[in-house]
């Protein structure tokens, strides 16, 4: 299981994500420069013990109204051979592992795969800032044929609804970038449901991710 390290990343997460944000399609606010807090989230680990896999919730405090986003992040150790260069966020320097490499981790096929296999209930989630540790708040669920164990880099499409993979013939896994506990929860091949709190302590649940058959 991953190690949490104590230590420091220069420049922190929510600055390399405050430059990143704005420039996706599915960031709803209007600042240049968010004003970003981390809301939530949790880890998966790689089974080669490579790259560190991420999903964060941050919470932007801008605009008139607050809005969560859900980032799923993969930090390598050297640049990810074949990305694009959209897929990477920044580059930071990690206080005991040196220069870390920060993804998009929709561009990431290790990220993805896993993604895959908590969604099949083959891999466990974790806690984000606890080694060791189960997320148990973390749900899966899927219906139907068995997933592929294996992603092959695929195009990742950003529109104003989150981010879509093709990740097999006839099957799609929408990635939810703006969450909203509110929003509706259409029938699924299966899905990734987790938690998140608003500025003012609230607790909240929704699709991270959702993974449906492809209409011809």
């Amino acid at each position: 299981m991953a190690v949490i390290h104590r230590t420091t990343m220069t420049p922190g997460k929510l600055e390399l994500l405050a430059a990143w944000l704005p420039s996706r399609p599915w960031y709803e606010g209007t600042a240049s420069r968010p004003e970003l807090s981390k809301a939530g989230g949790f880890r998966l680990d790689d089974p080669k013990g490579e790259v560190g896999i991420e999903f964060m919730v941050v919470t932007d405090t801008s605009g008139d109204r607050p809005f969560s986003y859900h980032v799923p992040l993969s930090y390598h150790g050297a640049p990810l051979e074949g990305a694009a260069e959209a897929a990477l966020i920044g580059t930071s320097e990690h206080g005991v592992l040196g220069r870390r490499w920060v993804y998009d981790g929709t561009h990431d096929p290790v990220l993805v795969e896993q993604l895959l296999a908590l969604v099949a209930g083959d891999a466990e989630p974790q806690a984000q800032s606890v080694s060791d540790t189960p997320d148990l708040s973390v749900t899966a669920h899927l219906t139907g044929a068995p997933l592929p164990t294996t992603v092959t880099p695929t195009p990742v499409t950003d529109d104003e609804h989150g981010t879509h993979l093709a990740v097999a013939p006839g099957l799609t896994l929408h990635v939810t970038r703006r969450l909203d506990a509110a929003a509706p929860t259409p029938d699924a091949r299966g899905h990734v449901t987790a938690s998140w709190h608003t500025p003012d302590g609230t607790g909240n649940r929704a699709r991270f991710a959702v993974l449906t058959d492809t209409t011809p």
